[in-house]
């Protein structure tokens, strides 16, 4: 059985992360949770088996998700990002090349398709 693709998800709002992390949990993903980019960096110095980090951009602290899209493509280039926002709609120039974006609401099927498509490229 092959191993499950380890994704962090990055999102200020408990209900939301906790929503969307049960759901790709049901998907056979194992998922690490951040409330925000300063527990996310924590998390990736940590884990080193993410293989895709799920961020929304507006949260509160000195890092939104684009700069820690950003950062996340600098200091661990191998890892996948998908970013996320009910608030704007972000321009593929914004993030790093090879990101996606979803609008919320989303749907979780959608954001596991998009693990899978990015982790097999």
């Amino acid at each position: 059985m092959p191993q499950a693709i380890t994704v962090l998800v990055v999102e200020d709002e408990p209900l939301l992360r906790m929503d969307i992390a049960d759901q790709l949990q049901d998907l056979g993903f194992k998922v690490l949770e951040a409330a925000n980019a300063k527990e996310a960096v924590l998390m990736l110095a940590a884990n080193a088996d993410i293989r895709v980090m799920f961020t929304d951009v507006d949260m509160p602290g000195g890092m939104d998700g684009l700069m820690l899209a950003a950062t996340v493509r600098d200091r661990w280039p191998p890892i996948k990002i998908i970013v996320t926002s009910g608030l704007r709609h972000v321009r593929m120039s914004d993030m790093p090349d090879g990101s996606r974006f979803f609008g919320k609401p989303y749907k979780a099927s959608d954001i596991a398709d998009a693990v899978h498509t990015l982790v097999a490229a």
